[in-house]
């Protein structure tokens, strides 16, 4: 997956990271990663269309010291092949809140405790329109 986007600067616990794009039509999956930098994430957030054997499938993982945590994996997939998307990513150092299409939300636990994050990446399968820092 190349990437499309990686932002380097300060976020804030309770901002929100707000993405708009468009999935390709041939996606397989994309990912949104957030933390201090590649290396140690607090959210590794992943919907898979159809990629390493999990279909129609959002995917979520912490990474501490290049290390992966235990994957969370969840069956709400209000994503299409094809469509418009908006994302809005939020933290407080209890955890992270990913708000979906459709009015879903998702929760992961912050396992890093960070509070600020520096390392905003998108990569895969979403065409970005545009990135906001609310």
């Amino acid at each position: 997956m190349a990437l499309k986007l990686v932002a380097h600067s300060k976020i804030k616990s309770g901002e929100c990271i707000k993405v708009k794009g468009k999935v390709s039509p041939e996606a397989t999956s994309f990912s949104l990663n957030l933390g201090w930098d590649e290396t140690n994430l607090i959210l590794h957030f992943n919907p898979r269309f159809d990629f390493h054997g999990d279909i129609r499938t959002i995917v979520c993982n912490s990474k501490s010291a290049g290390e992966w945590g235990d994957e969370l994996r969840a069956s709400e997939f209000p994503f299409h092949q094809g469509e418009e998307t908006k994302i809005c990513v939020s933290f407080d150092a209890e955890e992270v809140t990913v708000k979906l299409p459709e009015g879903q939300e998702l929760k992961f636990p912050n396992r890093l405790r960070l509070e600020t994050a520096e390392y905003f990446s998108v990569a895969g399968d979403l065409d970005i329109k545009s990135v906001k820092f609310d």
